[in-house]
């Protein structure tokens, strides 16, 4: 692993510290930083490269910053399976597992081939509106169909493999990965979910009718959602908290496991137990 790229929350001095002196480590090694474009005009490095341009070349992959940075580079290398490191500089990440302290030991291991990978399920997204594919995306963690402002639920009308499941009266619905459900899915009374497991889970989101629970589905299945009825309210699709549009009444959106996954190179030091342990506070005072 050669062309390592470099992604970081630009606007961080932290991040701008660490991208300067990982470039300087990288470049001592032999190795071809490839730094996105706006990271390097922030910390006045001469080569920025193009997101594009970086997916295509990268072997391996560095994140500075929190789980919001590294899942927006997961959906840009979607279908690569490139190795990406996430490296926290605040507190740990369920994602982001990696501190500044470890990173250039981990690193060293990359380098050598021996990488200690984690394989992270992704969903495939599609629209569909008037019987046409309007909109298709991969993400990490969840896609959200929630409503408004207004108070009034919107009905959704459920589907998995084709066979009814429910028609969800409620505030809204999240459909996640394992790795996303220690995210909005946890917040909305969703089970969490250990991310080498390979399934799909579906949560409404203050459902009208209380014996609407979460559900888990085997990761063959293809979970299909329609807008029934938004009682003139306007409702929304989110990808990963990050990307979003609005859907129109009847729309479609068909979600399935995605062929890829997305590679996590993990910490050796610490257990996922042990991020659930620390980032929930279980068992502290």
């Amino acid at each position: 692993m050669r062309k390592v790229a470099i992604f970081a929350k630009k606007h961080d001095p932290r991040c701008q510290g660490v991208a300067d002196d990982l470039i300087n480590w990288l470049e001592e090694r032999e190795c071809q930083p490839l730094v996105e474009v706006h990271l390097a005009s922030h910390i006045g490095y001469h080569q920025g490269t193009t997101a594009e341009n970086i997916r295509e070349q990268a072997e391996l992959v560095v994140v500075l910053g929190g789980d919001g940075t590294l899942i927006s580079v997961a959906r840009l290398f979607s279908g690569r399976e490139v190795p990406i490191v996430g490296v926290n500089l605040g507190s740990l990440g369920f994602l982001t597992e990696v501190t500044v302290e470890e990173l250039y030991p981990v690193l060293e291991l990359c380098l050598k081939g021996h990488p200690h990978v984690s394989e992270r399920m992704m969903l495939e997204v599609s629209v569909r509106r008037e019987g046409r594919e309007i909109e298709k995306h991969h993400v990490l963690n969840d896609i959200v169909i929630n409503k408004g402002a207004l108070a009034r639920i919107i009905d959704l009308e459920t589907k998995v493999n084709g066979h009814p499941l429910t028609t969800y009266r409620a505030d809204g619905l999240i459909i996640s990965t394992p790795t996303g459900s220690t995210g909005y899915s946890l917040s909305a009374g969703g089970p969490i979910i250990h991310p080498q497991m390979s399934c799909i889970v579906i949560t409404p989101i203050c459902p009208h009718t209380l014996t609407n629970r979460p559900i888990v589905v085997s990761d063959a299945s293809n979970v299909s959602i329609t807008v029934a009825s938004s009682y003139d309210e306007k409702v929304y699709l989110t990808l990963d908290g990050q990307v979003g549009f609005e859907l129109m009444e009847k729309d479609s959106v068909d979600v399935r496991a995605a062929l890829k996954t997305t590679a996590l190179v993990m910490s050796r030091s610490r257990d996922y137990y042990e991020v659930l342990r620390t980032k929930l506070k279980w068992g502290g005072q």
